[in-house]
């Protein structure tokens, strides 16, 4: 796949604990980017945050969250990601999503 130019970045914030049929959310979400055919995804662990529920999740040792903020970025073109969005409707249930406009520069991936 070439992605080169304009495209669009969704980005989902969820909770680390975060479920989808007894699997972690950000799981369920990259496995379907990944069968939809999508550029890619990554997942990235915060280390504090809070959300609508304004209760602060953190990693300091004397908190001890088990909930910490997650965020699952997904770069694609404007359509594929707003096919994909449907996907989200059944899964993300509580969080945060976004789309916004992008421009790639460069897409390579590696070689076998």
């Amino acid at each position: 796949m070439r992605l080169h130019g304009d495209a669009y970045r969704l980005t989902i914030y969820i909770g680390e604990t975060d479920q989808y049929r007894h699997r972690p959310l950000y799981t369920e979400i990259v496995h379907r980017a990944h069968r939809k055919g999508l550029a890619g995804a990554s997942v990235f662990r915060g280390i504090e945050g809070f959300g609508a529920s304004s209760l602060i999740h953190t990693n300091r040792l004397l908190s001890l969250s088990e909930d910490l903020p997650v965020s699952i970025v997904i770069v694609d073109t404007e359509e594929r990601i707003t096919d994909f969005l449907s996907e989200l409707d059944e899964l993300v249930t509580e969080g945060l999503v976004t789309v916004e406009p992008v421009e790639v520069y460069r897409y390579v991936g590696r070689r076998a």
